[in-house]
This record gives structure tokens, C-alpha cells and sequence, in this order.
């Protein structure tokens, strides 16, 4: 791949769509780093004694700033990354759209049944210790309760290459398409 610039994907979807599992595969594939939101989160949460889930939480905001300046980092200095995190629009297009002075920012939006994604964050709250810093059985609370819908989620709606991957079963598209649509010249 040599496009003159680094690319930016940016992984996004609704919690239990599969993101940091594609996140993670594509960046060794393409040979690139991979910087997932919640993993610097946890960071933090390792460096807070007492720390508490839920509500407002007080890391949020700071884990939002510190991901989008490693992004900036990495972009600045010409480095590919592929980016994980729940990008919705309000939040995270102001974020997003700078950075596509330094990067050719590619959008892949995982999709899944909402079943399938509710199992998927029901076994993660179980097996993972660590993920109850993000708010995972709170979550299930909420899905429970119908105060919150996976279908709910709202894209970025920057004007960009955007690429829908299922990961219900495999990839569709399959991953050559995926890391296909990261390499390719703009």
C-alpha cells in the first residue's frame, strides 16, 4: 500500500457487533496498529482506586481526548491505524473530521442481528472482568428495560468511504474485501 498519505479506518457500530474482534484481525492483516477507545479506558480505570462504572462516568471524557490524540499522533506522523470505538455522530464526528487533514479516513460500520449482539455482550459481561469499567450489565439493563435499542445507533454521517461488514458468522464481505477497501489508493 502506498497512497502518500496513512490511512485511518475507523471501525464503528452498536456494542456487540463484533468491532474490536474485527478491529484487531484487520490491523494484523494490514500490518498496522490497532487502538481500541475501551482499551485505553481500562488504562485509566487501572490508574483510578475506587473506581465506579455507570451514570456519569468521569472517564469517559478523558479516554475520549487521550483516543483521539494518539489518533492525531499517529496521523501527524504518517503512521496507518485502524481505530475501534462506538462512533456515533454527535459525539464523535467532531472528533472524527480534523483528522482527515492528516489521513485518508475510512469508515467500516460492523453490523449484526440485535440477538446476536446482545449474546455477544451478555457473554463478554460474564467472561471479562475488565469490562465492567464500560458499562456492559448496565447495558443489559437497559436493552431489558427498553431504555435502550440497538437499533438506535446513529452513524457518522461524515461524507466518506464507508464499507457495512456483518460479522454474524465469518466476515461479509469476506476479509480480502475488508483490508482491501483500507489498502486500496484513494
Amino acid at each position: 500500500m502506498t497512497t502518500g498519505r496513512p490511512v485511518l479506518a475507523v471501525v464503528s457500530g452498536p456494542p456487540g457487533t463484533g468491532k474490536t474482534t474485527l478491529a484487531r484481525t484487520l490491523a494484523t492483516a494490514v500490518g498496522c496498529p490497532a487502538i481500541i477507545r475501551d482499551e485505553i479506558k481500562q488504562g485509566m480505570v487501572l490508574a483510578s482506586p475506587g473506581y465506579q462504572a455507570g451514570g456519569d462516568d468521569p472517564l469517559n471524557i478523558p479516554a475520549l481526548h487521550a483516543f483521539f490524540g494518539v489518533l492525531e499522533t499517529l496521523a501527524k506522523a504518517g503512521a496507518t491505524v485502524v481505530a475501534e470505538a462506538a462512533f456515533q455522530d454527535r459525539l464523535w464526528t467532531p472528533h472524527l473530521e480534523p483528522l482527515t487533514a492528516h489521513a485518508d479516513v475510512r469508515i467500516i460500520r460492523a453490523t449484526v442481528d440485535p440477538a446476536i449482539a446482545h449474546q455477544r455482550i451478555t457473554t463478554r459481561a460474564r467472561l471479562d472482568p475488565h469490562r465492567a469499567a464500560h458499562g456492559d450489565h448496565d447495558l443489559l439493563d437497559d436493552l431489558a428495560a427498553g431504555r435502550h435499542s440497538l437499533d438506535a445507533f446513529a452513524d457518522i454521517s461524515l461524507d466518506l468511504p464507508l464499507l457495512t461488514v456483518d460479522t454474524s458468522d465469518a466476515y461479509r464481505p469476506a476479509l480480502e474485501a475488508i483490508i482491501t477497501f483500507v489498502t486500496r489508493p484513494a
